[in-house]
């Protein structure tokens, strides 16, 4: 664990709908400039079943913003906020950033993980991708837009692809000078990137039961990287959703909820 103080984490928690239920609950982690509330609607089908905790991980979403992005300062949270919940061991599902952080959580403290479900990222470093993204954003901040129209135009001028802009709104909240304001911590994620593209945080492999689901058509989990993976995650299985791109869960929303329910039932 780390010396950095860790920050209470805002989250979303639903109860199974099935009273009887008594599973362990679901935990899922978003990746980078998400949020839980992008999850809301996986949450209700799983929660149909189990207990769903949705969270916003430091400097993203509802939560504080806080120096420090490595995974094990963000494990540090995240098991700050099971103990809170009195949560002893739950399945952990984790997208790209929040994969890696499930993956730290599950090698840092495997007696915490019933079984770990990783999408779209795999146990290594990765090369800087997001200039583009900071540059949006950051066009954004200092131009204070009135609208949501005024953002786009403005998130347009770094950023050509819509569903990408789309999702990078979520980000934004009408502050008290009536302007569109980011409400994540940008400077934040900037200073700790490298910490973000990094490797996950952990010595040990994890021995439990993994699901690794993956884009078709994304290259964040390249075949030459499942040696590398399968070091960190001996027992993990690898499925590809077919016509689905690093944001998989939004292509391909029925076909990923069906293997998530499907993989945490067998266990």
């Amino acid at each position: 664990m780390t010396d950095v103080a860790t920050v209470d984490l805002h989250f979303i928690d639903m109860p199974a709908e099935d009273a009887s239920a008594d599973t362990a609950p679901l935990v899922v982690i978003h990746g980078l400039l998400g949020s839980a509330d992008n999850w809301r609607s996986h949450v209700k089908v799983w929660q149909r079943t189990r207990r769903v905790i949705a969270l916003d991980l430091r400097n993203h979403g509802r939560s504080p913003h806080a120096e420090g992005m490595r995974y094990a300062t963000m494990v540090d949270d995240v098991i700050a906020l099971l103990d809170k919940l009195a949560i002893e061991r739950a399945h952990v599902l984790g997208h790209s950033m929040g994969g890696k952080v499930a993956i730290s959580l599950a090698r840092m403290a495997p007696e915490r993980v019933a079984s770990l479900i990783v999408a779209d990222i795999a146990p290594v470093a990765y090369e800087h991708g997001h200039d583009d993204v900071f540059a949006a954003l950051e066009n954004v901040r200092e131009g204070q837009p009135k609208n949501r129209r005024e953002a786009d135009e403005l998130l347009g001028e770094h950023v050509d692809s819509r569903p990408t802009r789309l999702f990078l709104a979520t980000n934004l909240v009408r502050n008290e000078d009536n302007v569109m304001a980011l409400r994540v911590g940008l400077d934040q994620i900037k200073r700790g990137y490298n910490d973000i593209i990094g490797v996950p945080d952990g010595q040990q492999p994890y021995d439990g039961p993994v699901l690794v689901l993956r884009g078709g058509e994304s290259h964040y989990v390249a075949d030459d990287m499942l040696p590398a993976l399968r070091e960190v995650l001996p027992r993990a299985r690898v499925v590809t959703l077919k016509n689905a791109g690093h944001w998989l869960h939004a292509d391909q929303p029925e076909a990923f909820q069906q293997a998530v329910v499907a993989f945490i039932d067998a266990q």
